[in-house]
């Protein structure tokens, strides 16, 4: 018999479908979630489940830990599928709910139809069978808001180096009880669960590969080569219409922005490992070079456009190289937020206050009548020898009402300005520090 099976019908069962955990007690991870007195196992205790959302990554036991709290409360399990369900499956669960309890799991949630949450939704107000739903979107963007008002949302998290160890642990353990001896160094066993991703479903299927087909050959020496051929095409956790997808955009830029280079580096590395487009990169970068570096270096905006021309004619595995050079130039730049901050702060100007008359010296002089308008006094700087000259602008707009110098030790463009300003006007410009 497959030594992987877990029913007499001689099916193969993967690995990480054998080794679910049949009680909260046998999970790995999602220790808040499932520590003594936790809201989940108070709702067990007092048979008072009702309606569940658990939400997370793949692999981190959403799964797991509805069946496991179905085998605790002792009710029949119905596992559906979002993708192929239908509404009379909905109905007919709900049916034998009034007849005896039934706990209904529902994978990728956030897939159901309007219909089809519909029916659900009454099902979970009027408490006619327990219901446990399982999504990796995040259930506040991507399920009816009334479903999740009837729902406790839980969230779980990515699984730990350390619980990925544990989840290797107990496989080798399974297959060891099987019959085949899987010998994995410390570390390599490390390797392997970091590879994988905080994914446990990942581990397990990594294990697999590397041990079925060796039965009756002797104790399974695990190499970094199998391990590299495992994991050759093994990708990282990233849904690119998701929460993973902004949450390591997010990353990236506030990396940039906190000048951390390797932190940088990192975030860069794992969107180009998922395979994102290199033109979206190149826009996040162009677009933090103004924002947070703006004038403290005026080249890092020209680096970040020279960046996003370029991957345009070159795209991967090259534009990665490139993609850095305009990535590590907005890390290492000093900062300044005065550009972003400027604009906001005028726009929001604009919106509630009322429209400033353009003074009379600024209008459009070039036409024959214009000085019979009173279109005239306006003063060319380039005839002073400063090249400035003092005369309003915009009236009831104050220095600093929009515009505060970020310049500080450096002596970045913004602080040679203030200089340069402070001496021809005999004024110093407003500062935010």
């Amino acid at each position: 018999m497959d030594l992987f099976a877990a029913a007499p019908d001689g099916r193969h069962h993967p690995l990480a479908d054998v080794l679910r955990p049949s009680s909260l007690d046998e999970v790995i991870g999602q220790d808040k979630l499932v520590a003594p007195g936790s809201l989940l196992r108070r709702r067990i205790a007092a048979d008072a489940l009702g309606s569940l959302l658990l939400y997370g990554p793949p692999g981190v036991g959403k799964t797991s830990i509805a069946r496991a709290v179905g085998n605790m409360l002792g009710k029949e399990f119905h596992a559906l599928h979002a993708a192929g369900i239908r509404v009379q499956d909905i109905r007919r669960i709900a049916d034998e709910a009034r007849i005896r309890p039934v706990l209904m799991f529902v994978d990728e949630v956030h897939r159901l139809s309007a219909t089809q949450a519909d029916d659900l939704l009454s099902i979970c107000e009027d408490g006619t069978t327990d219901f446990v739903g399982a999504t990796t979107e995040n259930p506040y963007h991507a399920i009816p808001k009334a479903l999740v008002s009837r729902s406790q949302v839980l969230k779980l998290e990515p699984l730990t180096l350390k619980d990925m160890e544990e989840v290797l642990r107990r496989g080798i353990a399974h297959l060891a009880h099987g019959g085949i001896e899987v010998v994995v160094s410390n570390e390599n066993a490390r390797v392997i669960a970091g590879r994988s991703g905080g994914d446990a479903r990942r581990v397990l299927t990594a294990l697999e590969s590397l041990a079925i087909g060796h039965e009756g050959d002797g104790p399974v020496q695990v190499t970094e080569e199998m391990i590299d051929e495992v994991f050759a095409a093994a990708a990282v956790n990233f849904d690119r219409s998701g929460d993973q997808h902004y949450d390591v955009i997010s990353a990236f830029v506030k990396s940039m922005r906190g000048s951390d280079p390797d932190a940088t580096l990192h975030w860069l590395a794992v969107l180009i490992h998922a395979g994102e487009d290199p033109r979206f990169i190149a826009r996040r970068i162009m677009i933090h070079a103004s924002e947070d570096v703006g004038l403290a270096d005026n080249t890092a905006l020209q680096t970040a456009v020279a960046a996003a021309q370029a991957v345009e004619r070159i795209g991967y595995p090259e534009a990665q190289i490139i993609l850095a050079h305009a990535a590590l130039h907005v890390a290492r730049a000093p900062k300044s937020g005065s550009v972003a901050r400027g604009i906001g702060a005028a726009l929001s100007y604009v919106r509630s206050q009322p429209a400033l008359q353009v003074p009379l010296h600024l209008r459009d002089a070039h036409y024959t009548g214009a000085k019979s308008l009173g279109h005239k006094g306006y003063r060319f700087p380039h005839d002073d020898p400063r090249g400035w000259v003092e005369q309003t602008y915009a009236p009831s707009v104050e220095p600093g009402d929009f515009y505060q110098s970020d310049a500080r030790q450096a002596a970045t463009f913004e602080k040679r300005a203030d200089e340069f300003w402070a001496q021809v006007s005999g004024q110093k410009p407003p500062r935010r520090f």
